[in-house]
């Protein structure tokens, strides 16, 4: 009706791979909140995408962190060997530049082990795992693969408290089903975990599902998976909104109006509060040159029957390691597509 899509939100990294080429053609922003190309973040080269929040590289530098720390320190990272359990797709392999990468640094070795989709054969997988005894495992899965991990590393006994899942390998459907085998595993959040007590949840609850107008099942507001949908549509709708603060309020805005909006982002721990996000979230700054926003990440485990925050600690990725890699990557994307990045200038009209 009104000349097309204002926003798209891809929901799939190979999906955003592929719309990476189209968006610029298109003028459509992509927003790909903790997936997609994690180069993206350099939105002097990637104006149309917005990888929100947070990307795969962003959770690699804290899940070695996070290591460290359980380790005592990153010094004691020397000589340990780190194994990926990765889904065998653009998703999947994104992981791995910063962990090759930080093994440079610290002097930890990795063991590539990537699993085909669906993900639901890996016993050879785990008998490598088992015969070469890593010190930790990540997991970067989706759907039946962690279960069938989480299955997997309970069989051969590999101790589910020295594994650590990405955020998309941490929701309820990942560990429900293997309950108490699956004790004290732990994943990386988007900020989130499952957030049944926030002010947002209770709302919803209360606005919409107390009046038969809730969509979804109700039992399932709240979960890991409901608050990232939840969080990614509000991130659309507060681009929109900032939009229209310059564009005309209550006017209808076009995908160059809302890329704006959304690299001038400017969420503080008010505004989040005010909209029901309190101990959810922290602030979002986005610019022309970041399309990220914010680097913060949480750690939750599984008790046995639900996700929980066993410490109040949150990880910051570390810029001086990925702003270099970012600069580099996006770089050469630039150069093969023979792009010349958006100045100061540009960004600012």
């Amino acid at each position: 009706m009104h000349g097309g899509a204002t926003v798209f939100q891809p929901l799939s990294t190979g999906g955003t791979f592929a719309l990476t080429e189209k968006a610029p053609k298109d003028k459509i922003p992509l927003i790909t909140a903790g997936y997609g190309r994690s180069e993206s973040q350099n939105g002097a080269v990637f104006a149309w995408n917005f990888p929100l929040l947070g990307t795969y590289w962003v959770g690699s530098e804290v899940a070695i962190q996070y290591i460290a720390k359980k380790m005592g320190g990153v010094a004691n990272l020397k000589g340990k060997k780190i194994a990926l359990v990765y889904h065998d797709s653009p998703y999947g392999k994104e992981a791995i530049p910063v962990l090759e990468e930080l093994s440079k640094k610290y002097g930890y070795s990795v063991q590539l082990l990537p699993v085909a989709a669906p993900g639901v054969e890996q016993k050879a997988t785990w008998l490598q795992i088992r015969q070469a005894r890593p010190d930790f495992v990540l997991l970067s899965g989706w759907g039946v693969m962690n279960l069938t991990a989480l299955r997997e590393a309970q069989a051969t006994g590999y101790p589910r408290d020295k594994m650590l899942g990405n955020w998309w390998s941490g929701a309820e459907p990942d560990v429900r089903d293997v309950g108490e085998g699956a004790k004290g595993y732990s994943a990386m959040t988007l900020q989130h975990g499952a957030e049944p007590d926030s002010k947002v949840v209770k709302d919803i609850l209360a606005t919409l599902h107390a009046k038969g107008l809730g969509t979804g099942p109700k039992e399932e507001v709240g979960d890991v998976l409901y608050m990232r949908g939840l969080i990614s549509a509000m991130l659309a709708v507060e681009g929109v909104r900032k939009a229209q603060e310059r564009y005309g309020k209550g006017k209808v805005m076009t995908g160059e109006q809302v890329r704006w909006g959304l690299e001038h982002l400017d969420l503080d721990q008010k505004a989040l509060d005010a909209m029901g996000f309190a101990g959810v979230m922290r602030p979002v700054q986005t610019s022309c040159l970041d399309h990220m926003g914010s680097s913060w990440v949480r750690i939750h485990t599984w008790n046995g029957k639900k996700w929980e925050f066993l410490s109040p600690d949150w990880y910051q990725a570390d810029a001086n390691t990925l702003r270099p890699m970012v600069m580099l990557a996006s770089g050469k994307y630039a150069e093969e597509k023979k792009q010349a990045p958006r100045t100061p200038e540009e960004c600012n009209k």
